[in-house]
């Protein structure tokens, strides 16, 4: 299995899967960092960790670059020791200016792995309750961005 975590504007962490269809989310205030509502949304989840069996392969995360792994991995090993038996933490591949001009290249240049979040991102802004968000706690901003990924999952589902 392979997640992806972000932190995007609405101030929440949410992990993808390959597909970009949210696997946990977790809203958080404006003043906590992106490695606590991380740390947070995993150990809101720390069930889904215990119950996954020791010998099937690890769950890759893929971190952005403003993710810290090894104050990620000190921080949940407090809560469930074995957990880095069971996830390992990949920080996303950035292009650096060096490469680009190896490459021919100018501009943005995207990078594949980071576009499966950038599309969820760009999901969650066609629902919009979640473009302007004044919800009043942090339970009802979850509820709206699961409630818009049912929404398009229904989507999907009837156009199959």
């Amino acid at each position: 299995m392979f997640l992806q975590i972000h932190a995007p504007e609405l101030r929440g962490t949410k992990a993808v899967d390959t597909l970009g269809f949210p696997f946990f989310c977790h809203c958080t205030p404006a003043n906590v960092s992106d490695d606590q509502g991380l740390i947070e949304m995993l150990s809101d989840n720390i069930d889904y960790f215990k119950s996954k069996p020791v010998n099937i392969p690890k769950i890759t995360i893929l971190l952005d670059n403003g993710y810290h792994p090894e104050k990620l991995s000190e921080e949940l090993k407090k809560l469930y020791p074995q957990i880095m038996n069971k996830i390992r933490f990949k920080l996303s591949p950035k292009q650096f200016l060096a490469q680009k001009k190896e490459e021919g290249k100018t501009g943005f240049i995207p990078v594949k792995a980071r576009w499966v979040i950038e599309r969820t991102n760009s999901w969650m802004e066609r629902c919009k309750s979640l473009v302007k968000n004044f919800e009043r706690t942090l339970d009802h901003a979850t509820t709206k961005v699961n409630l818009c990924f049912v929404r398009l999952m229904l989507k999907r589902l009837a156009i199959a």
